[in-house]
């Protein structure tokens, strides 16, 4: 005879346990939540344990940039090349960089010379042309034409990676040094030069070398790092690099970040099964170059290979050459990456593979909200408050529209209905006194929460009330998001990350208070 099965524990059977209470109440498990700034988020629910292959870009992943330094490394030597290749005045030598005035997300115009930020509805918030912001006027007048932005022209350039913050603040200086003098700027070759100086800049090697005269100044070494990669291994997970940087310089960051920092792995190259440098992405996931197989001092072995081996280094090759010669496929590879486009986006259109994505801002920006968490809970309040008072103003003027059309007809009426409108218009405009006044508090709250966490474009994740055009895109491409690689520390190789239960307006629960 079969023995029934007892019902499953409901929660409040669960919490009125004893030895749980006494598990949630006790001391030294109060307070041990990770600090928000270091948790990794979670879009769409992903099981550790069905990931075997765990990939890392190099550049602002594995490896922590020291942002300013960086930035301003990149801004002088990207402004001497325009001075001296491009025909510029050689007083713009002297501009400063402020790395307060981009962050990422922005949308350089190309037609008017403005940068400007966007929400993800395409709205234009925050608008500069050169360092002056336009007014409100201004800004509708030049954006809101019934006309839809469509980044995709090419009057339009995006701002997503931190390695492109410093053509931004140079092309909004350049606008303001020439306009300032009384001269005509022409804002599209303006870029275009900006661009491609910084391009060079990159690709003959003139800014990684000077990084690696002095790695120590521009790279942070993560101490959690090197255990973060070997929880990973620990766990059972494969692991590579794969990386747009080439082999030199590669070899020279990795070897700062990683070398002896656990016994178990004397060389950076020991934590992975396969290297892969030049990768070329976005192109990696898009075309079919062939892998390149390196001796260690970068020089080509075999122009083309059959097989991705440990140990050896790659250089090039393509999505659909690795997932066959490395023998993991789909959603059973996770990939981290810090560039929204060439790490997240196109890897998540060609492919299957799960994405995370490294915010390097996040830490910051959470730090912020947690510092601010008054004006926080404020601006929820007022939004409350906000929507209370629409509600009771809409219910007001449709009694109001109703008293008014009985006096309207004529004939016999309640004696009392005009002191019953009169009321009606008192109560109407005392509502309407409320509103007005909530929403100014409101937006005052707002700016001053927004301008303290950046003077010229608040957060990066949010503009105004909504997400910011680059928030929605992390919403929408990266499975995971997080502020390091070495956050995954605190987590277990096979840990189930959930994500919240996703929610419309309509399903939300408004508390009215009395």
């Amino acid at each position: 005879m079969a023995i029934p099965k007892s019902p499953p524990d409901t929660v409040q059977d669960v919490l009125r346990d004893p030895e749980v209470q006494r598990l949630l109440a006790h001391p030294e498990h109060q307070g041990l939540e990770l600090a928000k700034s270091r948790q990794i988020y979670t879009n769409r629910s992903l099981k550790m344990d069905e990931i075997a292959l765990v990939g890392f870009d190099m550049d602002y992943t594995l490896a922590v940039y020291s942002m300013r330094q960086i930035e301003e490394l990149a801004f002088h030597m990207t402004l001497q090349r325009l001075v001296e290749k491009r025909g510029y005045p050689a007083y713009l030598t002297a501009l400063k960089y402020d790395h307060e005035f981009v962050i990422r997300g922005l949308v350089v115009d190309k037609d008017f010379g403005n940068i400007f930020k966007m929400d993800r509805h395409n709205h234009v918030g925050r608008c500069y042309h050169g360092r002056r912001e336009l007014k409100l006027d201004e800004r509708r007048a030049l954006y809101q034409k019934n006309e839809k932005i469509r980044l995709s022209l090419p009057r339009f350039a995006w701002i997503d990676t931190l390695f492109s913050l410093p053509e931004a603040c140079l092309y909004a200086e350049i606008i303001e040094a020439l306009e300032g003098r009384g001269l005509e700027v022409d804002y599209h070759r303006l870029y275009d030069d900006t661009r491609e100086c910084i391009d060079e800049v990159h690709r003959d090697g003139s800014l990684k070398s000077e990084l690696r005269k002095d790695l120590s100044r521009y790279i942070e070494r993560d101490a959690e790092l090197a255990a973060s990669l070997h929880k990973l291994r620990s766990g059972g997970k494969k692991l590579f690099v794969l990386t747009n940087s080439l082999w030199d310089y590669t070899d020279a960051v990795m070897s700062y970040v990683l070398d002896g920092r656990l016994p178990e792995y004397p060389s950076w190259r020991n934590y992975f099964d396969f290297v892969i440098v030049g990768a070329q992405k976005p192109s990696f996931f898009a075309e079919h170059r062939p892998f390149s197989e390196l001796d260690a001092e970068g020089g080509i072995v075999k122009p083309a290979v059959d097989a991705l081996e440990r140990g050896k280094i790659y250089e090039g090759g393509n999505l659909f050459d690795f997932e066959r010669l490395g023998g993991h496929a789909g959603e059973n590879v996770l990939y981290v990456g810090d560039h929204i486009y060439g790490d997240i986006i196109r890897n998540r259109k060609a492919s299957q593979w799960r994405t995370c994505f490294v915010v390097q801002e996040l830490e910051r920006e959470i730090e912020y909200m947690e510092q601010h968490a008054a004006e926080v809970q404020r601006l929820g309040e007022l939004d409350e408050l906000r929507v209370r008072l629409d509600d009771l103003i809409n219910h007001h003027k449709v009694t109001l529209n109703q008293l008014d059309r009985k006096l309207e007809r004529g004939g016999p009426v309640p004696a009392d209905l005009e002191q019953r409108r009169q009321r009606e218009k008192r109560d109407l405009e005392l509502l309407r006194r409320a509103f007005k006044a909530t929403l100014a508090e409101s937006c005052g709250v707002e700016q001053r929460f927004e301008r303290g966490a950046n003077a010229y474009w608040g957060l990066v994740f949010k503009e105004g009330n909504e997400n910011s055009r680059f928030g929605e895109q992390v919403q929408d491409y990266a499975d995971l998001y997080t502020s390091r690689v070495s956050n995954f520390l605190y987590y277990s190789p096979m840990q189930v990350f959930r994500s919240p239960r996703a929610i419309m307006p309509h399903e939300r629960v408004t508390v009215r208070r009395g």
